[in-house]
């Protein structure tokens, strides 16, 4: 098994606080709101969004997938902190075993943060992962933090 790490950050107007209670404490009510033709639902499967929760998100017909499964490892609300793995789905694509995530949130200039993401993607024995395969899922992750970003700063008084 080899492992690709992949690290990429963005910045926003946003507070990490904010974008934290919408990206990562309330993403199975806002996300699907948000990104309803692609993002079908979110629902916790165990557990109710602390370490050690599962968590599946469906995507409409709309999206190359049908759904993945993340486990939540790790998440600390005052540093702004998450840490999770997806352990099934077909975004996994019979090459992956895994791929873990870590997001930060870093306070940045007057009023916004650093968004940071590193993800460990793990692939099975004798499977080479191809770069736009990867570049896809960072597209993605990218894409969702962008579309919470614009709703955060379009209503300013939310999660707040």
């Amino acid at each position: 098994m080899g492992v690709i790490k992949v690290s990429q950050s963005f910045k926003t107007q946003v507070t990490p606080d904010r974008m934290f209670k919408a990206l990562i404490l309330d993403s199975h009510n806002l996300c699907p709101q948000l990104m309803f033709s692609s993002i079908k639902s979110i629902e916790y499967l165990q557990g109710n969004g602390d370490a050690g929760s599962i968590k599946q998100m469906n995507f409409t017909d709309a999206s190359p997938f049908r759904y993945v499964k993340h486990r939540i490892d790790d998440l600390d609300k005052e540093k702004w902190t998450f840490k999770f793995t997806m352990i099934e789905g077909d975004a996994l694509m019979d090459k992956l075993e895994k791929i873990t995530y870590e997001v930060k949130f870093e306070p940045y200039g007057y009023g916004g943060c650093v968004c940071k993401i590193s993800s460990e993607y793990h692939t099975k024995e004798n499977v080479e992962i191809k770069e736009e395969d990867i570049e896809f899922g960072k597209d993605r992750a990218i894409g969702m933090y962008e579309v919470v970003e614009a709703y955060l700063l379009a209503h300013p008084r939310a999660y707040t």
